[in-house]
């Protein structure tokens, strides 16, 4: 089966809503969890699935992604077929950038037809790189394969608020897809349950004919915007096509059958990170059965140093991710994740906040839902989350408080 299967992750997302976390770098290549990037939840996924012929399209900033994936995920055989390869938009039949999602395959039919013509795939797994999840892809193609169906979408319920920012599916007593709506403001919900709806997670298989068929006649109707919600798959939908459902927790991966977030906002990007510091986290990245995989930067074992209760001078974590080379020198951390090589200084207090790569926190420093991009040094003395008015004069501050310092940023 996976020898007829070939992969495309979609990861030219500009990320506007996680600005400025996207000034300089794409939505997939953010950083995450202490030592991840988001798009290693997606690889790590065909890798443990046994999926190892990869197409990454990229777009917009893409210099970071593809770094990101030349020094982590250089570890495929392309002698015995296996590859991860960035494509970029290479306007091979157009002087446009990749237009949409389903504009973004299409130009890239010649990976199907030429180059690649030795693997003769006969189904395509089409894929986002900015959503955290853990899932057996290979589940979802054995499904594909014994409904017969043209195209497969996994799907997962959510409530009706969040419903309107996704496609929105309604299915059958067989999960047969019978209608699809792309961000509904007004969402159909499931029978029976009248705060909930069935959405698609962003994820494809395809019957590569007929796949290839819809992308041609998508590409020639000029009133298209190209995707795969607002155009394909209705289309396949009304042409009777045989379109099935898949309902995510059919997916049973260790105890987090349940867990897909779309990390789209500062908000959800925070809250996502959040969860992973849990005493019992809501996503679980230690069960050995599911590693997720990254690049891991060079750096000396996690220190903690002075320990004068008197002074009040304690270097200490609680609750808190703690990557390497981090030194917690005589200062507090609580409810955090510290990417590798922060240092946090004495007498400061971070708190709820998320602190990338190289940030310095000097001393009597008190950060409060903070997501400091890397690099950033905060001044001895600097208090931020404390006052937002402040805070905003200088910084992006969230409608609930959370606010993010930019890479580099100079106080």
């Amino acid at each position: 089966m996976l020898k007829k299967l070939l992969t495309f992750i979609l990861a030219g997302g500009e990320g506007k809503r996680l600005y400025p976390l996207t000034k300089y770098r794409a939505k997939p290549a953010v950083p995450f969890g202490g030592k991840y990037r988001i798009i290693d939840f997606t690889l790590s996924n065909c890798l443990n699935s046994g999926i190892k012929k990869i197409f990454v399209l990229t777009q917009y900033k893409s210099q970071s992604l593809m770094a990101h994936l030349r020094r982590g995920w250089s570890i495929f055989n392309p002698e015995i077929g296996e590859f991860i390869i960035p494509v970029p938009p290479q306007m091979r039949v157009s002087k446009d950038w990749y237009l949409g999602t389903a504009d973004a395959i299409y130009q890239n039919l010649d990976l199907l037809e030429e180059e690649y013509d030795s693997i003769k795939p006969e189904y395509i797994l089409i894929l986002s790189g900015d959503h955290i999840y853990k899932m057996d892809y290979t589940k979802l193609v054995e499904y594909h394969i014994n409904n017969n169906a043209d195209l497969t979408i996994s799907s997962i319920e959510v409530s009706y608020e969040e419903a309107k920012s996704y496609g929105v599916m309604e299915i059958d007593f067989n999960y047969r897809v019978t209608g699809f709506q792309e961000k509904p403001e007004h969402p159909r919900t499931i029978p029976g349950k009248s705060d909930k709806c069935l959405v698609s997670m962003g994820i494809y298989v395809f019957n590569k004919k007929i796949l290839v068929e819809a992308l041609i006649e998508d590409a020639n109707d000029k009133d298209s915007v190209h995707d795969f919600g607002k155009n394909i798959i209705p289309k396949l939908i009304k042409n009777n096509y045989r379109v099935y459902c898949y309902p995510f927790n059919k997916n049973r991966i260790a105890s987090d059958a349940d867990y897909w977030r779309d990390v789209g906002t500062i908000s959800s990007y925070y809250e996502a990170n959040m969860d992973l510091a849990y005493v019992e986290p809501k996503f679980n990245l230690y069960e050995k059965e599911w590693p997720i995989r990254t690049y891991n930067i060079q750096s000396p074992p996690a220190k903690f140093v002075f320990a004068n209760v008197r002074e009040q001078r304690v270097g200490h974590a609680l609750d808190s991710i703690i990557c390497d080379g981090v030194i917690v020198s005589g200062g507090k951390v609580e409810n955090s994740i510290l990417s590798p090589n922060v240092r946090i200084n004495s007498f400061s207090y971070v708190k709820s906040s998320i602190l990338f790569e190289g940030v310095n926190v000097g001393r009597k420093a008190r950060l409060y839902k903070v997501i400091v991009d890397k690099y950033v040094n905060i001044p001895p003395g600097e208090e931020i989350g404390y006052d937002l008015d402040k805070d905003r004069e200088r910084f992006t501050v969230t409608d609930d408080g959370i606010v993010v310092i930019p890479k580099n940023y100079k106080f």
